[in-house]
């Protein structure tokens, strides 16, 4: 079966084994270490040990599930009811699902928007030089009469927004192959975009 908090797929074995866990808690203390939880995914200070000094060894794991499901959920987009449903046919009470989807709900926006913030980055291509260099002898060289290709990308990094450029020279029968795409390895082509 699959789950829409788990970007359509199944849900994880550890997460099904830890639905026990969160199942004993009350629903009460479910709710505060939800809003503890939230609060440690948007950077903010946590302080779970206070509200759980006698079931300190299931706070890593009850951490960690809710931690995944309320993530998971804000990264695929899940309001908070098809989440309910959804967390209620893996064995969650009523009670339970219905304090972590408010938490959920109230933070929704947050959540989304903090992973937005954290998620991977790629720099943008920004300028592609060539020159072709052609050396007609060399006491250092084989071969002569061989060109090399040297391409200079200057792309920018995403982090900084400064431009880092990158020099790189090949022979002419691998940029035959980047350009034409005649991988051996089985890629089909390689495709650069402006």
């Amino acid at each position: 079966m699959t789950f829409r908090f788990c970007g359509d797929l199944d849900c994880p074995d550890w997460v099904l084994a830890e639905m026990s866990t969160l199942a004993r808690m009350s629903s009460v203390k479910m709710k505060l270490l939800c809003v503890q939880v939230i609060k440690d995914l948007l950077d903010e200070d946590i302080d779970v040990r206070q509200h759980w000094r006698q079931q300190s060894g299931d706070i890593k794991a009850s951490i960690a599930v809710l931690s995944f499901i309320l993530s998971s959920a804000a990264k695929h987009d899940v309001d908070s009811e098809s989440l309910s449903s959804e967390l209620q046919q893996l064995g969650l009470p009523k009670e339970h699902t219905t304090g972590l989807c408010k938490s959920y709900e109230d933070k929704h926006s947050a959540l989304q928007e903090k992973l937005r913030e954290s998620s991977l980055r790629l720099g943008r291509l920004e300028a592609v030089n060539w020159r072709v260099d052609y050396t007609l002898s060399s006491s250092e060289l084989k071969h002569v009469n061989e060109p090399t290709v040297q391409l200079r990308l200057q792309a920018q990094d995403p982090e900084t927004d400064s431009t880092k450029t990158t020099v790189v020279s090949i022979t002419a029968d691998k940029f035959r192959v980047l350009l034409t795409g005649d991988f051996p390895c089985g890629i089909s082509k390689i495709y650069v975009f402006e």
